[in-house]
């Protein structure tokens, strides 16, 4: 397949597009809601669908463990989904992530505009957690372990790093 001349917003601006009326009103919503969320947030296609990542800086990393994906759109009939790659990371404090999945996905759901407006300051809360753990996964990866905070610490990928092996 020919690479597109369009941007990567271009390229979702025409997906969108494409999508029935009622889908594309509610998608375009979403959209707007995560981009405003953050700065940082650029969009792009990726698996096929309209996906949203961090653009600020970060060390080289596997590009297979999706550090810098956020979220992508899975677009069903009567429904959206939003997957969140390392969603078991994020502070879910709404409670409005679905799934336990073994690779750390977790899925939100959507089924009308209501339901989007309804959930769109946990959406913003969660893009905004997603930006906060790549920012302090970063520093991880770049400071030595003993500079970061407690809160920092714990918050590394959800999980408790064991200090001894990063001397």
């Amino acid at each position: 397949m020919p690479k597109s001349n369009r941007t990567e917003t271009e390229q979702v601006t025409a997906f969108i597009a494409q999508l029935p009326k009622e889908t594309a009103v509610s998608v375009e919503k979403i959209r707007q809601i995560i981009l405003q969320a953050h700065p940082e947030m650029k969009e792009r296609i990726k698996w096929n669908h309209p996906s949203f990542y961090y653009d600020g800086a970060m060390e080289h990393f596997d590009s297979k463990e999706y550090k810098r994906d956020i979220a992508v759109f899975n677009l069903f009939k009567n429904r959206i989904m939003l997957v969140f790659p390392n969603g078991a990371s994020l502070e879910d404090s709404f409670k409005i992530l679905e799934g336990q999945y073994k690779d750390g996905r977790r899925l939100l759901s959507f089924a009308t505009l209501e339901d989007i407006q309804t959930k769109e300051i946990a959406l913003r809360n969660l893009i905004q957690n997603a930006i906060e753990n790549i920012k302090i996964e970063a520093k991880y990866e770049t400071k030595n372990l003993y500079q970061l905070t407690c809160k920092q610490f714990n918050k590394i990928n959800g999980f408790l790093y064991d200090y001894r092996i990063y001397k």
